[in-house]
């Protein structure tokens, strides 16, 4: 667990402004904005001007200056090219960085305007190249500021040299622990909770939004809520990047409702803000609730139309309306707009396997793990997609990584559990199934399976027990035919036992539903049989009102000590 944050709000205050004016001046836009969002939650906290004006605004003045301000100029205006070309002789530290990132951005804009279906083979990008070799030079002559570092980081990841790629981002961290990029891009690197313990990270206060990040992405939940939670107390409670993870992260927990709530607040304070706006339009598919994805979506794009995020959202408002086609037109714009946008990749697998494109479908879900390995959507999707070509062994490997990338959610532990029981591995099923029922089976599924599993296997007091839970939870289930099922599967159970009242209480309820209802008056005639002298008493009636209380004790001809308790399962998982 991360230690408790410590810091002082007015160093972070000036640390911002300063990072701010370095970050804008260098063309770094997205991490210029992000800080300038970090310190405007700060605006209460009041600076010595005498104290940061002269830092912060003298800027770094050469003779390299007018050059500077004609390249930055052609910057802005995506003219990369003409930057890098007025900006190739020049050696101070702040000139030399834009040089080399127009380079790159020209790079990058050029293969997206070329990109066809298959996104090109980074390693043979020439351009990218040639790059890296000039950075590689400057850094062995060690003349590499942390900007710089940052950048030849990227590239060496683009490249996949992965494990160099590590040494040098955290290397940028310790020189420009500001710029939130270059945590961003080591963040991308690291896949597992060992990797991130054994990096040697700077000791700034920058280095706790890094751990909550990181915790989420790693779905270390509880840590990296309490981290969130601790940044809000310590100035940080209306900054809506912060309250975005807090909301992402008490989603990952299931209390959707709670994420809902702080993206609406998130709203509410910046209305026009459309940052992490995908992620909600996610949550709202997902709770299927379409006017207000309806209405977040015409938000969007009366907002900007060709934002990501918007694509994202409307999207999703046509995959939820059942229109296919279109929502995956949307997201092919979004990666039209950005190649390494992961939702969209994610979510056109999706409706790929809606429009039964299942190679669509493979194809963009390994897009998207190629831009980052823990997508366990990514990874689910493949399964579900080589379950469908029935290839049970593919399915298999792949409900593993996702079930690894996420082992507290019922979901992905209830898909590895049917991918095994499909391939006659029992025992393995029963394993994942009892898993799934104990990290919190939601929708309930993952016991019914288990009931289901142990019928078969005639192992008839698991199942019954099973079933007792199941149907104790009935409201949250929508399916009639599987709960029917449970009534009439306990109604014969407890008759076979001679538990009368038991099997009456569940024969009545096999009454409510249509597949069960004669079945359950034949029961019941057994039952009055079986009962003797309440025979004539016994009335069988539709039960439209409350079914009566079977709390009295068991009958004088019951099994002692016969009736089970919720989940009371004697099944152990072997080791």
């Amino acid at each position: 667990m991360e230690e408790s944050i410590k810091f002082d709000i007015k160093e972070v205050k000036t640390d911002l402004l300063r990072a701010i004016n370095e970050c804008s001046q260098r063309g770094l836009l997205h991490t210029t904005k992000w800080l300038a969002e970090l310190s405007y939650s700060l605006k209460d906290v009041k600076l010595n001007i005498h104290d940061t004006t002269v830092d912060l605004y003298l800027s770094e003045t050469s003779e390299e200056e007018d050059t500077y301000i004609l390249a930055k100029t052609y910057f802005d205006l995506k003219e990369y090219d003409r930057a890098a070309y007025f900006t190739e002789q020049c050696k101070t530290s702040k000139v030399r960085f834009l040089h080399l990132y127009s380079r790159y951005l020209s790079g990058e804009k050029k293969k997206i305007d070329d990109m066809t279906v298959v996104p090109p083979d980074p390693l043979k990008n020439e351009s990218l190249r040639l790059l890296c070799a000039d950075l590689r030079k400057d850094h062995l002559a060690n003349k590499l500021d942390g900007f710089s570092l940052y950048l030849f980081g990227v590239t060496l990841k683009k490249l996949q040299l992965t494990r160099e790629a590590m040494d040098v981002l955290v290397d940028a961290t310790h020189k420009q622990p500001m710029h939130w990029g270059s945590w961003l891009e080591l963040a991308s690197l690291i896949t597992d909770r060992e990797k991130l313990e054994n990096l040697c990270l700077p000791n700034h206060w920058m280095k706790h939004f890094f751990m909550a990040h990181m915790y989420l992405e790693l779905q270390l939940i509880d840590e990296g809520l309490a981290l969130y939670y601790e940044l809000q107390s310590m100035g940080f409670a209306k900054n809506g990047y912060v309250l975005a993870q807090t909301a992402m992260t008490v989603n990952y927990r299931r209390d959707v409702d709670n994420a809902i709530e702080t993206f609406k607040r998130i709203i509410k304070a910046d209305p026009y803000c459309l940052d992490n706006m995908d992620t909600y339009s996610n949550i709202l598919y997902v709770k299927e609730m379409k006017v207000e994805l309806a209405y977040l979506a015409h938000r969007a794009t009366e907002i900007d139309k060709y934002r990501l995020e918007t694509c994202c959202i409307v999207g999703n408002y046509y995959s939820l309306r059942g229109d296919h086609q279109k929502a995956s037109m949307y997201f092919h714009r979004a990666l039209k707009l950005n190649p390494q946008y992961l939702s969209a990749w994610t979510l056109l697998g999706h409706e790929f396997m809606e429009m039964r494109n299942t190679n669509g479908a493979i194809h963009s879900y390994r897009q998207a793990i190629e831009v980052n390995k823990r997508d366990y959507r990514a990874w689910y999707g493949l399964g579900q997609t080589y379950e469908i070509l029935k290839m049970p062994f593919y399915a298999l490997y792949y409900y593993k990584q996702a079930q690894l990338l996420r082992p507290h959610d019922s979901r992905m532990v209830q898909a590895l559990g049917e991918a095994y029981e499909k391939q006659n591995k029992i025992q393995d099923a029963l394993k994942c199934y009892y898993k799934a029922c104990n990290v919190g089976d939601i929708e309930g599924m993952a016991l019914l399976k288990l009931a289901t599993l142990y019928e078969k296997l005639g192992e008839h007091d698991h199942a019954a027990a099973a079933y007792t839970d199941f149907v104790m939870d009935e409201f949250i289930n929508a399916d009639r035919t599987d709960l029917s099922h449970a009534y009439k599967y306990l109604t014969q159970y407890h008759l076979k036992r001679e538990q009368l009242d038991h099997a009456n209480h569940y024969a009545q309820k096999c009454l409510q539903f249509d597949e069960t209802k004669e079945e359950a008056k034949a029961l019941l005639r057994t039952i009055a049989q079986k009962r003797g002298k309440f025979e004539h008493s016994m009335v069988v009636e539709d039960m439209n009102e409350t079914d009566p209380v079977i709390e009295q004790g068991e009958r004088a001809d019951a099994t002692p000590g016969s009736q089970l308790s919720p989940m009371n399962l004697s099944f152990m998982p072997t080791p």
